[in-house]
Parts: structure tokens; sequence; C-alpha cells
């Protein structure tokens, strides 16, 4: 299983996948953070950009904030691909 922190920034005007600066991972979605929308927004976007099922991606710390750890039942090439293809460099893995 593969766990990265992930910064969400929801009530965006389109949704984005980037990697700032510091090599953070930043989502951007259309999804209000009202009653859970927006997380379960956050999950069904990332299942389609990496082309996997919802129920191999779990939020599993900060479900309530902005700062979220992601837990990715997937192959490792499949999710650097995903993110090599937003930018080059080290993402952060725990």
């Amino acid at each position: 299983m593969i766990k990265l922190l992930i910064k969400v920034k929801p009530n965006s005007a389109k949704d984005k996948i980037s990697v700032d600066a510091e090599n953070n991972l930043t989502i951007k979605i259309r999804a209000k953070p009202i009653d859970g929308e927006a997380n379960e927004y956050l999950v069904k976007y990332l299942a389609k950009e990496l082309g996997i099922s919802h129920s191999h991606i779990q939020i599993e710390k900060g479900a309530t904030g902005r700062h979220k750890r992601v837990a990715f039942n997937i192959e490792q090439e499949k999710l650097d691909g995903l993110l090599k293809s937003k930018k080059q460099g080290d993402f952060n893995k725990l």
C-alpha cells in the first residue's frame, strides 16, 4: 500500500493535480467541503485519474482538514506515472 500526503483545495474552479516548488502534492477539486462531499469527490477523482477502482483509495487521516494522508492499493509504477506527468521529483511518501 502506497501512502501520500496531499493538500486538498476544495471549491476550486476546476479539478487539477499539481506539485509545488517544495514537491508537495496539491489537488484542487470542484466539490464543496460540506458533509464529506469533498472527500468522496477526491477519492472518485483520483480513481478516475489513475484508472483504478475507488475502493483502492482510502483517506487514512485528515478527513476534516485540507491536509490528508491517502493510501493507494495500486502498483508503484502506476502512481509514479501520474505524478511524474505533473512534475519530476520526489513526493511526500510515508
